[in-house]
């Protein structure tokens, strides 16, 4: 039996691939890598604070989000 994972999902961008990201509102709660991003290669799901200081570092890859509104 075959093991699917979001690496056949071409909807799907390639995880950590930018170092910085704009984040708003509407995408939270904010995780990394990001839920319109692949999973399979990537480090495990995390939830990352935003909400008090608008900036929030992935402690994983080391990516910067910003929250711009």
């Amino acid at each position: 039996m075959a093991h699917t994972t979001d690496a056949n999902n071409d909807a799907l961008a390639p995880a950590n691939t930018q170092r910085s990201y704009q984040i708003k509102r509407s995408q939270l709660p904010l995780s990394c890598p990001l839920p319109e991003q692949k999973l399979w290669n990537s480090h495990p799901r995390v939830f990352l604070p935003i909400d008090e200081t608008g900036e929030a570092l992935c402690p994983y890859c080391g990516t910067h989000y910003v929250l711009v509104d």
